[in-house]
């Protein structure tokens, strides 16, 4: 890997810090989020002109940049330091990918121009609480112990009955978007059902990113009775759609706005051709979508740890800046390290497309921002947990983040299992008695 940047890729971080040190301050971010929108729309359309931020990683014959996911990674790590309010995440990162590898000619050529040139955002609504569960990111609770083998007590007959179990509950759930997560029946979640040549979406979906303001809605739906369910992705118009709607919720961080969305008797289309599944598609937009949100959180820490040293040298205790103590040395000196090994693992993920990368680089990237955003309001001493300071809203960020597409023990897992880690199991399995564990 080559770890130096090209001039362009250099000139999209130059232009974009630009930008937002004129126009994303914090004041402006605060007086953004309580906007019906959620962000600074004017923003949004100037970074829309200049750098072309909605369509930097849309194919130019869409009308997009033509640039991949570094870039897009190099841009996000941006927003981030500011911990700019905006539609970039669900738009680029999650709404485009998933229009270009599943629509159909038509769907694209309608719909990926319109979302590279800001016109019209986008977003995923999947059930309550699924999101990292539908991209891939992590895998159903108790998926991961299977491998856990040892002298954890009890027979091995019960440790052997409770790894087939989980080991069969783990393939399952990497049924593309044929888990439990995808809801349906009493799970809740959203179903769909044909209305002579149309479908029909009936249900509700939760801590949809930018759900309230969003011009597109791509929604997973359950169609078809319980011996032959599957999920399909279904394109939903607020616009010119029928019963729906949504409804903002109040979030720990207000920097990323979330909604409840409710369908009543809502016409919708199947995202692709007529007759079509989705299959393997959602884990590879999971994989760019984990990388962006590393990025991000990169620049979220890098902002606060720059904040706080700067803070340490002003501040004074006994006469002296504490930036000058030397256990305050120390404890900035490894959150400088840590934030540096995830940038490098944020870079290295955007850059490799690995699944299993990107997962490892959000995990480490999301601790590492929860560590600097804690000895930040640490280090401010009183003022840095006050409503007026900004420590606080980084902190936010953090803890919402790893809410949101964590925890980190199971993206780590996740990634673990996906790289083959765990193929077989461990040492305390008896004789004769291994199997293939699939996380």
């Amino acid at each position: 890997m080559d770890a130096a940047f090209s001039d362009e890729q250099e000139e999209i971080r130059r232009t974009l810090r630009e930008v937002l040190a004129k126009h994303a301050g914090m004041d402006e971010v605060r007086a953004a989020v309580l906007t019906p929108a959620g962000h600074d729309t004017d923003l949004w359309r100037r970074l829309a002109e200049r750098p072309g931020l909605p369509g930097l990683a849309v194919e130019r014959r869409y009308g997009g940049a033509g640039c991949g996911l570094l870039e897009l990674a190099l841009a996000c790590e941006e927003t981030g330091r500011v911990l700019l309010p905006s539609p970039l995440l669900a738009t680029s990162a999650v709404t485009v990918p998933l229009v270009a590898a599943l629509g159909t000619r038509e769907q694209r050529d309608d719909l990926l121009p319109r979302l590279a040139s800001g016109e019209l955002t986008g977003t995923l609504a999947v059930p309550r609480g699924t999101l990292p569960d539908a991209l891939g990111l992590t895998g159903p609770e108790g998926a991961n112990r299977s491998g856990d083998s040892g002298p954890s007590g009890g027979s091995d007959r019960s440790r052997n009955s409770d790894r087939s179990r989980n080991s069969s509950r783990s393939r399952d759930s990497d049924r593309p978007w044929g888990g439990d997560w995808a809801g349906g029946g009493r799970a809740g979640g959203v179903q769909a059902r044909r209305s002579g040549d149309g479908w029909r979406l009936y249900g509700e979906a939760r801590q949809v990113l930018d759900g309230h303001s969003a011009g597109l809605l791509l929604v997973a739906a359950r169609t078809g009775g319980y011996a032959d369910s599957r999920t399909l992705l279904f394109v939903v118009r607020p616009g010119t759609a029928s019963g729906v709607t949504r409804t903002r919720l109040t979030s720990l961080d207000e920097t990323r706005p979330q909604a409840r969305v409710e369908l009543r008797d809502t016409e919708a289309e199947p995202l692709g051709p007529p007759g079509s599944r989705v299959r393997g598609e959602p884990a590879l937009v999971g994989a760019g979508v984990a990388a962006v949100l590393a990025a991000e959180a990169v620049g979220a820490a890098d902002r606060a740890l720059e904040r706080t040293v700067g803070y340490a040298r002003v501040r004074e205790q006994f006469g002296r800046p504490i930036g000058s103590f030397q256990a305050v040395k120390h404890r900035l000196a490894d959150l400088y390290v840590a934030v540096q090994a995830a940038r490098s693992a944020a870079y290295y993920a955007a850059w490799s497309g690995r699944p299993a990368a990107a997962g490892l680089a959000l995990a480490q990237a999301l601790e590492t921002a929860r560590k600097v955003a804690g000895e930040a309001v640490q280090l401010h001493g009183g003022i840095g947990v006050t409503w007026e300071h900004e420590a606080q809203l980084y902190f936010k960020r953090a803890a919402s983040d790893e809410l949101l597409f964590g925890p980190v023990d199971r993206l780590r897992a996740r990634a673990a299992g996906t790289a083959g880690l765990f193929d077989t199991t461990g040492p305390f399995d008896a004789p004769g008695e291994r199997e293939t564990v699939v996380l």
